[in-house]
């Protein structure tokens, strides 16, 4: 090793090794520029007085270039002179990034760790080079490169720019699977976030390589054959290869699906006094013979406890005891229901709520200080929190109290953006082009409250609403708000009129059960029916004019269905009344009720039956034009708006009417395209009529016979919004019904 040192200082020095016995009398520094030589020398391992050992020297020089300071370093003997001169690494004076397009300057500059001011050094400029690269990565594009550049400039600074090519997008060419023989590639690709690359999938941003949403996806495939029964399957490999010319990654899965498994015997068992288990039995989701399933065991324990906790059992642990018969593939499970340790909740700590006020927060928790704890109403807490949409990430956990018997229950969150601006903009067959702008706050002042401006023009209709909506009125589990509003409507081809309405109205919703919900409301409306031409309708003439409508009304309804926005199973009722006449113009009563229900026929195929109707009826006077019901275009296809129902003859000027019922059943089905990309298709038949009118005389005619239609669509969730055509033909109709074969519309928001 002395050797090497002795042999390594006078390389470096180009001078001769020290002879044994010299001593450092001085030590000169030669090259500093902005560092104190003072300052170097205290890197060096050496000092005067000491002699001149090479192992040593070495060690003060590999000192000095760990600092990162210096480019390059000397060492020589001059005499009885240590000698050491020194190039100064450069300072950098600024960071460019040039070539990126996809992630700002801002996103890089957080990345890397130079900074102005800053010392360079290669190596630090190779791992920037590295984080640059990750970040990339990680936004799916491994194609990229990045080569440092550096530009001189005076007095030993340098400007850094970091030259990037960011690539293509690295997508996912296929993601194939080994091994599986109860379900097709194409099912089990359905269950994974990640999807394959297509040129449908333009505005997707899962169709791109990313480590964590694999593991993600390792995890739904899982789930997903312990759902269908398959109890002893397992992911052999997950494996991710990137082709030569990296811009794509093809993703293969090696798995072992096993037997599949049927419920065996299911019983209910209890440690705890004066529980009657027989009552819980018919809670339980799966029954003998059954396909084994965990999420029916997940739903049967959430079930099981919250009944259990009805009967003032405050401690209660459920746990599923499982016996597996390979040989006659069935899984036993029995449901032992004890109690859990004696735990009440101490204190609740909320914090990330930057904006959004505890309170907000507080009251949806099923959980208050002092309750006896329970893991299924932690459960149920998190997802009313989830549920209100103002944070992005909520994680609710008990953790140890101050003594055993208690515990504290933190909620964490990070709150996201509550403000939507929606810029919308279509075309249907009965509005023409249409245009929307809405302005919604979801959180006003982090209180919860809802604000929504809204505004649509179409070629028929100009509509400007602002509503307002506290959820939690009085701190009472009950919705109040108010809404403002101004209609304007083109009826011309219908009816020949036009219709203006300027008002304003005040609701309160509550609960009624679980899925119950019931709101009143009052409404003072001004209203003028115009520009009626001078050829329309005498029954229309005679209502031209303004009128001032006060009505209080309510509405009910029942909703269980799995879905509100593509709904494959369960129903929905609504009953409503109103009353018009509590001071203004308008006198009547008026009724309205519709239902729908949603069968599951096959995979992805679902039968919907709808109803609808209502009851208008005057209160000392005739139903004026504008509150009367229309039928036809989207409640009864095939035929116009308004195209059914009384009608002048004379003017060809539909009147409307006060009764009405319409119905239609519908089967909605795939078509055999990727799911993705959400087109399906629909076949339909549609039914109802429209009958009974205050103004009869010559030219009127009203003979409410049925009408119906039968036909086939199209729907697609495309990413400019959603598209949908209807086809369809009448097969009951009168002469003087207005008819239509092709509906179109669509819609898109930004």
């Amino acid at each position: 090793m002395a050797f090497v040192a002795a042999l390594l200082f006078a390389t470096i020095a180009g001078a001769q090794a020290p002879a044994p016995g010299d001593v450092i009398e001085d030590i000169a520094i030669e090259g500093a520029q902005r560092i104190e030589p003072s300052t170097i020398e205290t890197y060096l391992t050496v000092r005067r007085g000491e002699p001149f050992d090479p192992q040593e020297l070495e060690r003060s020089l590999t000192s000095l270039f760990r600092t990162g300071l210096f480019a390059d370093v000397v060492l020589r003997q001059e005499g009885d002179t240590l000698v050491v001169t020194v190039v100064e690494n450069p300072i950098i004076n600024r960071i460019a990034f040039e070539g990126n397009r996809r992630l700002e300057d801002e996103e890089l500059l957080d990345e890397v760790q130079l900074r102005p001011r800053v010392v360079y050094t290669r190596t630090r400029v190779q791992n920037d080079v590295a984080r640059i690269l990750e970040l990339y990565r990680r936004s799916g594009r491994f194609a990229a490169t990045v080569e440092p550049q550096v530009i001189q400039l005076p007095q030993n600074r340098v400007d850094l720019v970091f030259e990037i090519d960011e690539g293509p997008l690295t997508g996912v060419q296929r993601i194939a699977f080994v091994g599986n023989e109860a379900f097709s590639d194409s099912a089990l690709r359905g269950e994974l976030l990640t999807t394959e690359s297509r040129w449908w999938r333009f505005l997707a941003t899962n169709d791109t390589y990313d480590p964590d949403r694999l593991a993600a996806d390792r995890e739904l495939l899982r789930r997903f054959y312990l759902s269908e029964g398959y109890a002893d399957f397992r992911i052999i490999s997950a494996i991710a290869e990137l082709t030569p010319d990296s811009e794509e990654f093809f993703i293969t899965f090696t798995i072992d699906e096993g037997p599949r498994y049927e419920f065996g015997t299911i019983d209910v068992t209890t440690r705890l006094p004066d529980l009657d288990v027989e009552p819980l039995r018919p809670l339980i989701e799966s029954e003998e013979g059954d396909w084994y399933s965990s999420d029916d065991i997940e739903a049967s324990i959430d079930a099981l406890t919250d009944a259990v906790a009805d009967q003032q059992f405050a401690f209660v642990d459920v746990q599923p005891r499982i016996t597996r018969d390979r040989e006659e593939r069935l899984i036993n499970v029995t449901y032992e229901i004890g109690e859990g340790p004696r735990v009440f909740v101490e204190r609740i700590d909320i914090s990330g709520n930057v904006r959004t006020v505890d309170s907000v927060i507080r009251r949806e928790m099923e959980l208050v200080e002092g309750d006896p704890f329970s893991q299924s109403l932690l459960r149920r807490s998190e997802r009313n929190i989830e549920n209100l949409g103002f944070f992005q990430v909520v994680e609710v956990t008990a953790v140890p109290g101050s003594t055993p018997d208690r515990t504290v229950i933190q909620v964490v969150v990070e709150e996201q953006s509550t403000g939507e601006l929606s810029l919308g903009g279509g075309f249907s067959t009965i509005d023409g082009p249409l245009g929307s702008v809405t302005l919604l706050e979801r959180n006003l002042l982090g209180r919860g409250q809802q604000l929504r401006l809204a505004a649509l023009i179409s070629g028929t209709t100009q509509e400007f609403d602002l509503s307002f909506t506290e959820p939690y009125f009085l701190g009472l589990d009950m919705s109040a708000g108010f809404d403002a509003f101004r209609i304007t409507r083109d009826n011309q081809d219908e009816s020949s009129f036009d219709e203006e309405s300027t008002g304003f109205g005040f609701r309160v919703g509550y609960r009624l059960a679980e899925d119950w919900t019931q709101t009143l409301q009052y409404r003072l409306d001004y209203r003028e029916v115009s520009d009626v031409d001078q050829n329309a309708s005498r029954f229309i003439r005679d209502q031209e004019g303004e009128t001032l409508q006060s009505a209080v009304g309510h509405l009910t309804v029942l909703d269980r269905r799995d879905s509100r926005i593509e709904p494959t199973e369960g129903y929905i009722v609504r009953f409503g009344n109103e009353v018009s006449g509590l001071g203004g113009d308008v006198n009547y009563f008026r009724t309205s009720a519709n239902a729908a229900i949603y069968f599951p026929l096959f995979e992805e195929t679902v039968l919907s039956l709808s109803a609808e109707g209502g009851h208008i009826v005057g209160l000392g006077e005739d139903v004026r034009i504008n509150d009367r019901f229309f039928v036809g275009g989207t409640n009864l296809r095939g035929f116009e708006r308004a195209g059914i129902g009384p009608r002048d003859l004379t003017t060809d000027d539909a009147l409307g009417g006060n009764i009405y019922g319409v119905g239609s059943v519908e089967v909605s089905f795939p078509l055999g395209l990727p799911e993705e990309l959400g087109i399906r298709g629909r076949a339909f038949t549609d039914f109802g009529t429209l009958t009974d009118v205050d103004d009869e005389g010559a030219g009127v005619v009203d003979d409410g016979s049925l009408r119906a239609s039968v036909g086939v669509g199209i729907s697609w969730r495309s990413p400019l919004g959603p598209i949908r055509i209807d086809f369809a033909e009448p097969i009951l109709k009168e002469d003087f019904d207005r008819t239509e074969n092709i509906r179109f519309s669509f819609g898109t928001q930004f």
